[in-house]
């Protein structure tokens, strides 16, 4: 069936034109033909009124039997028209006599009235006895058994209907050529639109992605076709651009990672050619070396198992799901740190809000549901950040607290604010640990890849400030999983403040974790 309504081939504004024209020229054909047959039924019913209101008197009869309408002086011999009458006798014979102008043939008839095929009063039509002329006839009852036959040429019927044939062929011919002409003119205008559409995907095939459909008119059919592809194009182009960006990324992520495991092995490759040379060597220096060795695989050891925890966050990660208090969490990490780190004073205080901009309120439990060791980590991570990454003396601060998702409590984007996981809705009840220091603070370059794997703000790469740039991107990985965000507030010569925004204790964090990502 399919093959059936295959269309044929050809470009579209050929098949549109022949189309338009040949339902045109059914249509004008269709109405020539009705008003043929009308007119020609109209002329035939004319010409049988004629005939049936004309009857020979009873005399004629008569005198067509004796012989006496051929007499000069007999007037009924003139007819004052085209009619002409033939006369068959009670025997059913043909008469001699006839009414009406011999200048032309008349119609073929029969010999005898049983032959004639007629009825009375039904008129019908007969060719003439030579030439291509014609005649309406019809019988008629005569006196004493006699009957008539009267008749009238068909010449004029004829005369206008072939004349009407020639002007509907003529008329024909010019609507045809009419109609491809104009059909051609409207069928370009209607596919002005399709046109600028192909031009323009032979652009965007050429490689110019950004260019767009121009006509999106949603009245239309093609302006809707195009706005349906300008969609689709526009998630084509961000799956492209995303996957350019995965490409760059894993591109750089794999350089980093060769850079950070090329130095601990050339070192570690170093000391050990050197340990199996032949000479004897000092106690001093084998011992060295051998610290050196395995100084060097324990950096190899924590990179690969940030690494693997990171492959492992990025997969499907698994989380225990109990509630932890924060606050908790957070005098733990401080009391480690500052036996830790002595040189960067660290306190803890409340959470300022916009109730309580200064903090002068108390400590309070600050309650979330999710896995208490690895919200350590994030905590952790983001203290010995602070303390790596701010000259000695930096005071550090440490803010737990309730509240809900906005712009100035975090949880939700604004402009100087850096994160790598969805926004939160806004007024949505969390529970945050800010880590603020009142060090140099970044610049805007450097806050907007603070979360990327292996970045380090250090141009030269060096790990005197810091260690293999993993720590916040699996911070980030943490909180996402936790259905929270890791988020970043900096401005240069004003400090850093790091802010783990989670979900407070209530709704169900793996449930708001998988929405999340769903609407991502």
């Amino acid at each position: 069936m399919t093959r059936f309504l295959r269309p044929p081939p050809g470009s579209l504004r050929r098949r549109l034109v022949l189309g338009v024209t040949l339902l045109a020229t059914a249509a004008v054909l269709a109405s020539q033909v009705i008003g043929f047959v009308v007119l020609r039924s109209w002329l035939l019913d004319r010409v049988d009124d004629q005939l049936a209101e004309f009857h020979p008197p009873t005399l004629v009869f008569r005198d067509a039997l004796d012989g006496a309408l051929r007499n000069p002086g007999n007037s009924l011999g003139l007819l004052p028209s085209d009619f002409r009458v033939y006369f068959y006798d009670s025997a059913g014979r043909l008469l001699d006599e006839s009414l009406g102008s011999q200048t032309k043939p008349g119609p073929r008839l029969a010999d005898d009235a049983r032959d004639l095929g007629l009825r009375d009063g039904r008129p019908e039509s007969r060719p003439a006895v030579s030439g291509d002329g014609r005649w309406r006839v019809l019988l008629n009852p005569g006196p004493d058994g006699m009957s008539s036959v009267v008749t009238l040429p068909l010449d004029t019927v004829d005369g206008a209907t072939s004349k009407i044939l020639w002007l509907n062929a003529v008329l024909l011919a010019v609507t045809v050529v009419a109609l491809c002409a104009l059909g051609r003119w409207v069928v370009r205008l209607g596919l002005l639109p399709l046109i600028r559409m192909e031009r323009t995907a032979q652009d965007i095939t050429a490689g110019r992605l950004d260019l767009r459909l121009p006509d999106t008119d949603p009245r239309t059919e093609i302006g809707r076709l195009g706005r349906v592809l300008n969609s689709m194009l526009d998630r084509l182009q961000k799956a492209l651009l995303a996957r350019e960006a995965s490409e760059a990324r894993l591109r750089r992520f794999v350089a980093d990672a060769g850079h950070e495991l090329r130095t601990p092995l050339t070192a570690i490759q170093g000391y050990a050619e050197l340990a199996l040379r032949p000479e004897q060597r000092p106690d001093h220096e084998r011992d060295e070396a051998n610290r050196v060795i395995a100084r060097n695989a324990e950096r190899m050891s924590l990179l690969v198992d940030d690494l693997q925890l990171l492959a492992t966050l990025d997969k499907e990660p698994s989380y225990r799901r109990e509630p932890v208090d924060l606050l908790s969490l957070a005098a733990d990490a401080v009391s480690t740190t500052a036996v830790h780190s002595p040189s960067h004073p660290v306190d803890l205080g409340p959470l300022h809000t916009r109730a309580d901009p200064t903090g002068a309120q108390e400590l309070d439990v600050a309650e979330t549901v999710g896995d208490p060791h690895r919200l350590r980590q994030i905590l952790e991570n983001l203290l010995s950040n602070a303390g790596i990454h701010t000259p000695p003396g930096t005071r550090v601060h440490v803010r737990v607290g309730t509240t809900q998702a906005a712009p100035g409590t975090g949880g939700v984007d604004r402009p100087g604010r850096t994160s790598v996981s969805a926004p939160l809705p806004e007024g949505y009840p969390v529970a945050v640990i800010e880590v603020a220091d009142e060090g140099p603070g970044l610049e805007p370059v450097d806050a907007e890849h603070v979360f990327e794997r292996f970045y380090r703000a250090d141009p030269a790469r060096s790990r005197a400030h810091g260690g293999s740039g993993l720590g916040l991107a699996i911070a980030a990985a943490i909180a996402e999983g936790h259905g929270g965000r890791l988020e970043l507030d900096t401005t240069p010569g004003r400090g850093c403040t790091f802010r783990l925004v989670l979900p407070a204790a209530g709704p169900d964090p793996e449930r708001r974790s998988r929405m999340r990502l769903q609407e991502r």
